[in-house]
Formats: C-alpha cells, structure tokens, sequence
C-alpha cells in the first residue's frame, strides 16, 4: 500500500437511527477517526468495493436471523479489501479478502467475526461480490436446492432483473427449464430476454401480472423464486403447477412498510396443489461454497451466464447506493467503489 500510518483516517458510515420508511441519508452518521491496530488474532483490512444488498435495511431496523446493527456502530455490509496488517495465521499482509466489514475505509476484526474468506483467485473484485460471491451463491442454492427444478419444468423469478434474480433465471435455462422473469419497466424485460435468454418477461408497473403469469405459464409454475413478497407472490401462487415449489429468498417490497402487512391471500393454492413454500438463507450453505464458485466460474467462462454489476464510486455515496434497490434505480448488483 501507498498510504504510511500518519495518512490513514478511517471515514465511517455510522447507524444513527432505526429506518422510517425507505433509507435516508439521516439514518446514517459520517465520522473520521483514527485507523485502527489489530490485536492478536486480527487482520487490518483496507476496503476497496463494498456490497449493497436488499437484507442491510433488515439489519438496521432490528433483529432478524442477526442481531440489528447497533446504533452509534459502523453499518454492517459484505465487502472486499486488501490485508494491510495481519496477526492472525489464516491471513497474510497482502491477500485479497471478503466479509462481512462494514461501510468503512478500514475494518479490523478477527477472521471468524467477519466470516472472512479469501476472493476467488483470478476473480476481478467486482465478480467475487457479484456472481461468485454471495449473490451467485443465494442464486445457486436458492434455486438448485430449495426449488429443486427439473428440466423442461417452468421457473418464475421476480425481482429478476436484479442481482440475484437475473443469475437464477440464467441458471434455470442452464439446467434446461423455461424461466419467466417479472422486472419493473420495459427496458429491465427487454434486457432479460434480449442478454439473459429469459424465454418471457412481465412488466409489474405496466402489465396486469396475474394475467401475463397464465398466458405466460398455461402449465402452472413448476418453481417460483420470490425476492419481492406481496401481491406478486400471491398472483405466482394462483398459477401454482401440481407439486409446485416457492423459494422465499425475500421480499424487497415489504421491507419499508412500519407494520406487518397481511400474508397472501391464495396460500390455499398450496394445499390445492400439494405445494411446498420454503425460506432459506445462503449463509446455511457456506460450507459448500467452493462447489457454487466452481460451478459458477465455469458457466461464466462458458459464456453460459452473465454478471452485471452497477458501480458508485465514493463511500461518501454509500446511503444513495443502498437506496437505489428500493427504488429500482440499479442495473444488477449494486456495489460501491471506494479505493482502487
């Protein structure tokens, strides 16, 4: 690293208030301290890109399957850096890392706190938070192991021009099903079947999407991957094929409401069809990461899918980043560029 001791400031992003509808910029509090030496058993990371991922907004307001960030602490994210410093023996000065180290120029922690784990070797920093990091890894098991599909069967993802959901219905047509991808606005659906070899793309802000999910699936939805919740997931279970299944990864248009909304309405559907509705967290699969990066890194170089990512370069753009999934302002992965 260029930078000596006396020129590093450490700039952080702070929780300064539980969110009240979308994220604002007052949620947060800008400081700059001193940067940080490691204790025994912890590694210096320099930041340099850092993840935006609908679940931080869940992490702000209160406990979920983590504890809420705490207020007055440096807002929890996924990141990469550089170890600048090590005292640790699972780290060397110099390694490219990943974990969970927060909105931050520089992050101390121990290892097993961060969950830090080595880039993928040869992985430009922008595709280890994106297809082979763990937005790669949701699409892989969400799909793979929760839906189970079988070829030739019909999988629906919302959300699907996102991160998360543009990788399932790419790994849908590897695995040789139809995916039918339902985005806000006609140039997010052109892009998905135009780039992403999508079969079908529904407009929710211009189309009636219960219609369009019976002219689009006269055979019912053999797996419907949700990342929205709320009356989109009720118009996929009235399409539900016999022995359909429903992966609940999120529900992105709950997250700013400040009270419970009712459940769906046509949860019955399930029982009619002998359906399965599961949730799941891909932090229950890292111990079988190494089989979804191999995986993904050869579909990639196949040619087979695509990574798109949406950079903002400045951690002084950190809170407008995170609000750009909410407003459905990001092309792909969000992540935000602050060192080279």
């Amino acid at each position: 690293m260029s930078e000596t001791t006396s020129d590093r400031v450490n700039r952080r992003w702070l929780l300064a208030r539980r969110p009240r509808g979308l994220v604002a910029a007052e949620d947060f509090r800008w400081v700059k301290e001193p940067v940080p030496t490691p204790g025994e058993g912890e590694v210096l990371v320099r930041n340099l890109c850092l993840s935006c991922d609908p679940t931080q907004r869940g992490w702000m307001a209160g406990d979920t399957y983590m504890p809420a960030v705490p207020l007055g602490e440096v807002m929890r994210s996924f990141a990469a850096g550089r170890v600048v410093e090590s005292r640790s023996p699972r780290f060397a000065a110099g390694q490219l890392v990943q974990g969970l180290l927060g909105w931050q120029d520089y992050a101390v922690t121990s290892p097993e706190a961060a969950g830090l784990v080595p880039l993928p070797a040869g992985a430009p920093l922008e595709t280890a938070l994106s297809i082979l990091g763990l937005t790669g890894l949701t699409a892989y098991f969400g799909l793979l192991e929760v839906g189970r599909p079988k070829a030739d069967e019909t999988v629906v993802v919302s959300g699907a021009a996102g991160a998360t959901g543009s990788a399932v219905g790419q790994i849908a047509k590897i695995k040789g099903c139809r995916a039918i991808g339902i985005a806000g606005g006609q140039d997010k659906c052109q892009y998905l079947m135009s780039e992403l070899g999508f079969d079908a793309a529904i407009d929710y802000k211009s189309e009636d999407v219960a219609q369009r999910l019976a002219e689009t699936c006269p055979n019912g939805i053999d797996v419907y991957f949700d990342n929205v919740g709320g009356g989109i997931l009720d118009a996929a279970l009235q399409r539900l094929a016999m022995r359909g299944r429903v992966v609940i990864c999120g529900a992105i248009s709950r997250y700013n409401e400040s009270s419970p909304q009712p459940g769906p309405s046509h949860y019955l559907h399930l029982l009619v069809k002998r359906g399965r509705m599961e949730g799941f967290l891909v932090l229950d699969y890292m111990d079988r990461a190494a089989e979804a990066v191999t995986a993904l890194a050869t579909w990639l170089k196949q040619g087979k899918l695509k990574d798109r990512v949406d950079v903002q370069i400045g951690l002084e753009n950190a809170p407008a980043a995170l609000l750009r999934l909410f407003t459905g302002a990001n092309r792909g992965k969000q992540l935000v560029k602050i060192a080279e």
